[in-house]
């Protein structure tokens, strides 16, 4: 205690007059030293030396940085032994997960350090194994993109999800298509069948069922973890953009429409706007290639003013093939561009094979048709055409 800014300190002081003892306060200033001894040390000093054992396992074992393994170690600060989480190493070793696919996985779901291995992990593996066919190669990749596979209740949330999603997924005879759904879905699909099943039936409502509901699924997952009430407002707001629930571009319209704001999807509609496109063309753009929307303002600007401008397209071909706009301008349009000025100066061009074809080519039949088939001038025509790619790369 402290009493007029000095330390005291309270002994027991044996009476000379009588067998008991009583308090006395006694001045007392400690040495700075002594008093540092106390203040350097911290609770979490002490929780850490007392259980350096599971911090050490977490650094020496998974190799997880200072910083990681804190994280981890500070929300199971009780912990004091490392056997589990070195039980739960050795297990994912030897099914053949890299340490990074391990590090990621218990970074991201931590509580699986605890897990005794035969008992909650490998029912789970031997399920994806034996009734999703996924090859053991492929188990880091599938449990490092969803580790939340290797939490949820098997039989409670796994088992039910994965065959309500199958079903809406429809026949796939190696599942390789609906594992790769699971590997890109950041969102955790498998988390509430109940809630799957409520999914499935309000979309039916807008007539969303069967072929049209299995391609929502492997084109945009996000909406059956979607808010309802979110949900009906982005089908909607695509309706209202003139799609139809019956067209093949549906999906990829609540793919861009629910992942862009109001104010951003305005913005470009304004750059096409701005180069003459009315609004009904717009929207018929829209419809016809949703995925253009995606691409940024830049690119999308920078696009369509190179087609309109300099090779001199009418806007009619981008309002019929808006997805030009998707093609790499600086690895695909503009070196066969390039590709073109030197046909054309040569006069090997026919005017029967357009640049709009010329765009349409895969490489290799695009190689053959307009530099290889002119063996005389192939050599400047691959220096103009792989000559623009190589400079367009340099700065990446």
């Amino acid at each position: 205690m402290k009493m007029l800014g000095r330390t005291v300190l309270l002994f027991f002081i044996p009476s000379s007059s009588s067998s008991t003892s009583h308090l006395q306060y006694i001045p007392f200033k400690p040495h700075r030293s002594f008093l540092c001894l106390f203040s350097s040390l911290s609770s979490s000093d002490i929780t850490t030396n007392s259980n350096s054992s599971f911090l050490d396992c977490l650094t020496d074992t998974y190799k997880f940085t200072k910083t990681q393994a804190l994280s981890i170690f500070n929300r199971y600060s009780s912990v004091k032994s490392q056997e589990k989480p070195q039980l739960v190493h050795k297990y994912l070793q030897e099914l053949g997960l890299s340490e990074t696919h391990i590090r990621t996985v218990v970074f991201s779901s931590p509580q699986i350090l605890f897990y005794c291995p035969n008992k909650t992990l490998k029912p789970k593996v031997e399920f994806f194994k034996q009734q999703l066919r996924v090859e053991t190669s492929d188990l880091g990749k599938l449990f490092s993109k969803c580790p939340k596979l290797l939490v949820h209740s098997l039989n409670k949330k796994l088992v039910p999800s994965i065959k309500i999603l199958n079903q809406i997924y429809g026949y796939d005879e190696n599942k390789k298509g609906f594992i790769r759904v699971l590997c890109k879905c950041k969102w955790d699909l498998v988390a509430n069948p109940q809630s799957l099943l409520a999914q499935c039936a309000f979309l039916e409502t807008f007539g969303i069922v069967g072929p049209r509901l299995s391609m929502i699924l492997k084109t945009y997952p996000y909406i059956f973890v979607m808010k309802e009430s979110k949900l009906r407002d982005l089908i909607l707001r695509v309706l209202d953009m003139g799609f139809s629930l019956d067209s093949r571009m549906l999906p990829h319209a609540l793919q861009t429409v629910g992942g862009l704001s109001n104010e951003t999807l305005e913005k470009k509609l304004d750059v096409l706007r701005s180069f003459g496109f009315s609004e009904c063309e717009c929207l018929l753009m829209f419809r016809r290639a949703p995925n253009v929307f995606r691409v940024s303002e830049g690119k999308l600007l920078f696009g369509i003013d190179f087609f309109l401008r300099t090779v001199g397209f009418e806007k009619s071909i981008l309002i019929k093939t808006p997805s030009l706009l998707m093609f790499g301008m600086e690895k695909r349009v503009i070196p066969r561009y390039k590709v073109l000025q030197v046909l054309k100066s040569k006069r090997l061009f026919k005017n029967k094979q357009s640049f709009y074809t010329m765009l349409h080519y895969n490489e290799a039949k695009f190689l053959e048709e307009f530099i290889l088939k002119f063996r005389d001038d192939a050599e400047e025509l691959l220096e103009a055409y792989k000559g623009h790619i190589s400079d367009s790369t340099k700065g990446e």
